[in-house]
């Protein structure tokens, strides 16, 4: 299927705190891939889903704090890798995981991980991925059952496996984001990590010891109790996606579904959580 994309590139001032709230709204509303600019951010979705109204839903757009204008082209499949090979570096999180693409030379690490991101979501770049890389790089996931929920990359999964996990189920709703977690985990020659496309309808009848939900506040509100019920007595859930701001709704939630949280950590004004099932 040749798909397109189309690219967004706004240009904000001043970009503190207003491109990561505005990354936020436009998760919201169907962008799929975002990179922070000297600017602003670029940010990218499906042309078929691109309208005249669209950005009618993005209410810093109309802040009267920040200065937010745009321009916009579609970019075609076949000219996404030269698109973010422009632009990606390779990061390191707690010295422990490096990530890069497979035309970057090897470094000698404990975790080193390739990703060919395309049009997905999560390099590490991004606060919310590196937040939940840190959790993972902190856990003993040896003979564990894992759920990496709204997997992007496959990045999250991808960990997990390096550091013995028994087997990964990774889920998202994008088809491009599937077929680029099955490309990379291949890569990282990961062959306990099982990918699905699809919703969390998919989690019927399934128990995980930990999960990983990197998704947005919606997404994590509406389906915080199907993630209860997946987890086993003494699992762990990681959350991200969302504000600081947003904790008091998430703790109502998760405490209705009987999870107690344990842990938050922000970075770059977004945070991430960690939530047990006692």
């Amino acid at each position: 299927m040749n798909h397109s994309y189309t690219e967004y590139d706004f240009r904000v001032k001043p970009k503190t705190p207003a491109t990561e709230i505005l990354i936020a709204e436009l998760a919201e509303i169907g962008f799929e891939a975002f990179f922070e600019t000297e600017t602003g951010v670029l940010a990218y979705i499906p042309t078929d889903q691109d309208q005249d109204n669209l950005l009618e839903e993005v209410d810093i757009m109309n802040s009267i704090v920040f200065k937010i204008s745009f321009q916009k082209k579609i970019i075609e499949q076949k000219n996404w890798n030269e698109e973010w090979e422009k632009d990606f570096q390779p990061i390191e999180v707690s010295d422990k995981c490096r990530i890069r693409a497979s035309f970057h030379p090897k470094k000698e690490v404990e975790f080193d991980i390739i990703i060919n991101p395309k049009m997905s979501f999560g390099t590490g770049h991004h606060a919310t991925t590196y937040l939940m890389l840190e959790y993972i790089l902190e856990e003993d996931l040896t003979h564990k059952q894992i759920l990496d929920m709204g997997c992007g990359t496959g990045v999250l999964a991808i960990l997990a496996s390096l550091k013995n996990a028994k087997h990964i189920d990774a889920i998202d709703i994008d088809s491009w984001s599937y077929q680029n977690a099955i490309e990379n985990a291949e890569l990282n020659n990961c062959n306990n990590i099982e990918v699905f496309e699809g919703d969390a309808s998919l989690l019927k009848n399934k128990k995980y010891d930990y999960i990983f939900a990197n998704i947005n506040i919606k997404v994590l509100l509406d389906d915080l109790n199907i993630y209860a019920d997946c987890l086993s007595e003494n699992g762990v859930l990681f959350i991200s996606g969302f504000f600081e701001t947003d904790l008091p709704d998430l703790k109502e939630k998760a405490n209705e579904n009987g999870l107690t949280f344990d842990h938050y950590k922000t970075k770059d004004q977004w945070t991430a959580a960690r939530l047990l099932k006692i």
